[in-house]
């Protein structure tokens, strides 16, 4: 047991991230993403509370 080793091991340091330029392309595309996320939540909050969407109708045979 010479080897054993007490806690635990730190991991290594990783580099940082550099931050990285966007372009313009990026940057439309990131806020195409928050527009359609913020009319998702839109929705769904419109939804919620309302019942079923699809209303059905309940078919009865014809015996009775």
């Amino acid at each position: 047991m010479l080897g054993h080793e007490g806690g635990k091991k730190k991991p290594l340091k990783q580099p940082k991230k550099q931050a990285k330029e966007m372009d313009e392309e990026d940057k439309a595309f990131k806020q195409k993403q928050k527009e359609e996320q913020k009319e998702l939540r839109e929705l769904k909050a419109k939804t919620t509370g309302k019942g079923p969407l699809a209303i059905g109708v309940i078919k009865q045979s014809g015996k009775e």
